[in-house]
């Protein structure tokens, strides 16, 4: 008797397991749903929230102070908080998505997956001195897993339906720049002019974007390479302790490759919607005016060593400033999570001089 009792509660957990796939997969379950039923991320340390927290690298953020405002503590994410994709996905009505490697079920990922990797590029050699890393190519493949993952659970129909509705944010180019092109273990300046290698970034880029779509991805976010020429390592390099023009005219021919070859995708890809993040002009007009925006420091790390604490990042345990929401900068390369809270909802509800040519809950409701 005990055991057939034990046979029917197994055999309805097994029941209930299925109809809690088949009702997510079906879109069903709040006003998130209405927006995208799921977020996936791509990109690097910006965006990351803990997949590098397992491989044999120096780009890891799983320790104190990291996290030390966010509610799970430090995940992974290279942030005082959340990061730009965290406030996104609250905007959207979706949970925050679980880091690929850390998704062990097809009910982890149903609503979206992160598979940002700090020091990943666009090309497969990005990053190489920070070791371990997931390059983008190296990421589409583990989306690819996941919408197989998907389609097993739920149907082939139903899961291409819940991929081509979901939102894809791609964050990719700024570890092309400051850890291949600008670093002098790599020979790619003495190969390629800026402009030169801004061409040979967009055409790597458009064949991964294009791999996406072939996924079953059909709704993009692409973000640009944010302004670099202010961050604190690059001021702790600066004779004068000023902003490098010369970092920022760099990226600014990669960005405008991408605006025009998004354009390209959005009118060869049939159904595709790619819409471009000036985050180059947001971070910007924050510097240019940050009182304006509620910040008074934005020369140095709020945790980090040396000149303008950009010198060495942040440490293990390393104490961080106090008022880290006057912060625009939180280490040596990443900004504040308050300066990414404004990011995700200018990328929300922006109008085109920063979402071009629609916002985030534009796209969502397409």
């Amino acid at each position: 008797m005990a055991a057939g009792l034990r046979l029917w509660r197994l055999l309805l957990l097994l029941l209930l397991a299925v109809l809690a796939v088949a009702a997510a997969a079906a879109g069903g379950g709040g006003e998130g749903d209405e927006r995208a039923p799921a977020l996936f991320v791509f990109g690097d340390s910006l965006i990351d929230n803990g997949n590098n927290n397992n491989l044999a690298s120096f780009a890891k953020a799983n320790y104190f102070p990291y996290g030390i405002d966010f509610a799970g503590g430090p995940t992974g994410r290279f942030c005082n908080g959340y990061t730009i994709v965290d406030e996104l996905a609250e905007l959207l009505g979706l949970p925050l998505v679980p880091a690929y490697s850390e998704a062990s079920s097809v009910q982890q990922v149903l609503q979206g997956a992160n598979y940002a990797s700090a020091a990943a590029g666009i090309l497969d050699d990005s990053g190489g001195n920070f070791a371990g890393r997931i390059p983008f190519n190296q990421q589409i493949q583990n989306f690819e897993s996941t919408v197989a993952q998907i389609a097993a659970a739920t149907g082939a129909s139903a899961a291409a339906s819940r991929v081509a509705r979901s939102i894809l944010f791609v964050g990719m180019g700024s570890n092309d720049y400051l850890n291949n092109y600008l670093s002098p273990n790599y020979d790619t300046s003495r190969r390629y002019g800026p402009q030169q290698f801004a061409d040979l970034l967009v055409r790597q880029f458009a064949s991964q974007l294009t791999r996406l779509y072939n996924a079953g991805a059909r709704k993009f976010v692409v973000a640009g390479v944010g302004a670099m020429g202010c961050i604190p390592s690059v001021l702790a390099q600066s004779v004068t302790g000023g902003c490098s023009q010369e970092v920022d005219a760099l990226v600014l021919p990669f960005n405008a490759n991408v605006r025009a070859m998004l354009d390209g995708l959005n009118a060869n890809l049939a159904g595709a919607r790619f819409t471009y993040l000036d985050n180059f002009r947001i971070f910007r007009a924050i510097l240019a005016n940050p009182a304006a925006f509620g910040f008074s420091v934005v020369d140095r790390g709020c945790c980090g060593i040396g000149r303008n604490g950009g010198q060495i990042t942040c440490l293990p345990f390393m104490p961080p400033c106090a008022d880290r929401e006057r912060y625009v900068f939180w280490d040596a390369y990443h900004p504040t999570a308050a300066v990414n809270v404004i990011i995700a909802r200018q990328a929300f509800q922006g109008r085109a001089d920063v979402m071009a040519p629609i916002n985030v809950q534009q796209l969502a409701r397409l």
